[in-house]
């Protein structure tokens, strides 16, 4: 299995909530490292250019202002199929359909309020950790 590194978010629902610390725990005990964190207050045009690959759907808009209403705690994720490893940590977008004991069936509010982001792909994981993350900020 090949080591990876992914990107992960922890959005301003669970910041909000004080879950940063149990979202950790949870990442940690399926295997994955933390090997950069930071958390910081979007703005509206940082969440816009984030998210841009969404510009065109109807969500658009209160993805943004919603992503950008309160803290993120940004950070890459390090280990065996990381990527897919925190995609299955994280559960379902809709929590009414999320796995027990995954981030969102336990935390999540709502379909949009769903306390975490993972990168989807390669690429995405590639772009995303670079939108937040220097090189020298990454200490696998």
């Amino acid at each position: 299995m090949a080591i990876q590194r992914t990107y992960s978010m922890i959005k301003p629902d669970a910041t909000a909530r004080n879950l940063t610390g149990a979202i950790n725990a949870k990442l940690e005990a399926a295997g994955l490292r933390i090997i950069a964190q930071k958390r910081l207050w979007l703005s509206k045009a940082q969440a816009e250019r984030f998210y841009a690959v969404h510009r065109e759907r109807p969500f658009f808009d209160e993805l943004t202002s919603f992503m950008s209403s309160g803290p993120i705690v940004a950070q890459v994720l390090e280990g065996e199929n990381a990527i897919a490893k925190n995609r299955e940590v994280m559960g379902a977008t809709n929590p009414a359909d999320a796995a027990p004991g995954t981030i969102r069936k336990e935390f999540a509010l709502s379909i949009g309020e769903n306390s975490v982001h993972g990168s989807d792909g390669e690429d995405t994981a590639k772009e995303e950790i670079a939108f937040f993350f220097s090189g020298l900020e990454i200490v696998g």
